[in-house]
């Protein structure tokens, strides 16, 4: 059995590098603009679903929302199933199971002062709708009742690291070293030192680490080599990167984040075929498929597919509009950008994104797009982010240097 951190670990890790929901819209198209597809033979394959017949996380889920109906003001039943309907969420990126995860929470959703597990698992949903003043609040509502809590501190510096706003993050770093060293804390602060002008030394530092923590979990392990891999990535240490992302897939756990962000350095070397046949099957995440289609816009000839993939996430995002739903703006502008090849429509999607987060990708396609609209102004707040924070990145570097020119 994990234990509460372990698993909280689980659901949380990837905010320090990427906001959740990035991965997780599921195609509606069908349902809200095309036709009913009709497949012309039986034999067709329509969409891979995954197995649950003997899938034990699924049985859990079901049994546990069996006896949260039976029982809904059961906390510690809500929190349980919460959390396995996050963590779903993630593996499989499903919002549907998003959803179910607040329902769970819904006696205490507004409440002022819930429980401490309610209130920190409500936080974390807060953060995965991109309301980010909201989950602070809670966060410093549960700090107050709970010190000793890793998770407060965990998801305070996930919060901080996605807002750009490091030296917060780095503050709540702090004490979750004090209650829970190990590999997570030691993650997460190499993770803030190496988008603030210290590089190298965190990479040496992750290195070290990974080297000496041989009892950390799996998923600690996968996601040090993630940072890792980024960090180097982000310094032009290439062959280095591809190597720490190969041993993090060898684990062979499904980790739409690891996977996106492999893909991200073979397409900046200019590998789509790899790209292609990394992703092939993952198109049920937005983040995912969008980096398939750049890589088939990358092959002369396009294959035949990419007209269809194309259409596809431009519904998605439509679908998105049409919720109400504008938590993936980031997407949204690369898809603008580098594949309708509509640069001011993709400046404006990047400065209104840029409103609310500022990673590493975030202060890219807002270059990208301001350089590629001929607005060199635009993008003067991602050069100021990254003057400011001195962050180390060969591609940003290039870019700003060519804004430099205009």
């Amino acid at each position: 059995m994990q234990s509460t951190f372990e698993h909280f670990f689980n659901v949380a890790k990837r905010y320090f590098v990427k906001s959740l929901v990035g991965f997780l819209v599921i195609n509606f198209a069908t349902v809200l603009k095309a036709e009913p597809y009709l497949p012309h033979d039986g034999g067709e394959i329509l969409e891979k679903l995954r197995a649950t017949a003997f899938d034990p996380t699924a049985h859990e889920i079901h049994q546990l929302r069996a006896r949260l109906a039976a029982d809904p003001t059961n906390s510690l039943l809500a929190c349980q199933l919460a959390r396995r309907c996050i963590e779903r969420s993630r593996t499989d990126a499903d919002p549907r199971f998003l959803g179910r995860a607040q329902s769970a929470l819904a006696p205490w959703w507004d409440a002022a002062t819930p429980p401490i597990d309610v209130l920190v698992l409500r936080a974390t949903l807060k953060q995965s709708q991109h309301d980010f003043a909201n989950a602070l609040a809670d966060l410093d509502v549960a700090a107050h009742i709970a010190p000793g809590n890793p998770q407060v501190w965990l998801t305070r510096a996930t919060i901080f690291t996605v807002l750009g706003k490091y030296n917060e993050a780095r503050q709540a770093c702090l004490p979750l070293a004090q209650i829970a060293p190990g590999l997570v804390a030691l993650t997460a602060l190499a993770n803030v030192s190496s988008l603030t002008g210290s590089a190298e030394s965190a990479c040496g530092l992750l290195r070290n680490t990974l080297s000496a923590k041989n009892s950390a979990s799996v998923d600690e392990k996968i996601w040090a080599l993630t940072v890792l891999a980024e960090a180097e990535a982000r310094i032009g240490q290439n062959a280095e990167a591809e190597t720490d992302f190969k041993n993090a897939l060898a684990f062979g756990q499904h980790d739409p984040y690891l996977l996106g962000a492999y893909a991200d350095l073979l397409l900046d070397q200019n590998r789509p075929t790899e790209v292609i046949d990394l992703l092939r099957n993952e198109t049920r995440a937005d983040s995912l498929f969008l980096r398939l289609a750049q890589a088939e816009a990358a092959l002369t000839p396009p294959p035949a597919t990419l007209a269809d993939h194309l259409t596809s996430l431009g519904a998605r995002f439509e679908a998105g509009h049409l919720r109400g739903d504008f938590v993936h703006q980031r997407e949204e502008a690369q898809f603008t950008l580098h594949l309708l090849h509509q640069p001011r429509a993709a400046l404006q999607l990047a400065q209104t994104n840029w409103q609310v987060q500022h990673e590493p990708a975030d202060v890219r396609i807002l270059l990208e797009s301001a350089l590629a609209a001929g607005e060199a102004a635009a993008a003067q707040p991602a050069r100021d982010f990254i003057r400011t924070n001195h962050l180390e990145a060969v591609q940003l570097n290039l870019l700003a240097e060519k804004l430099n020119q205009k």
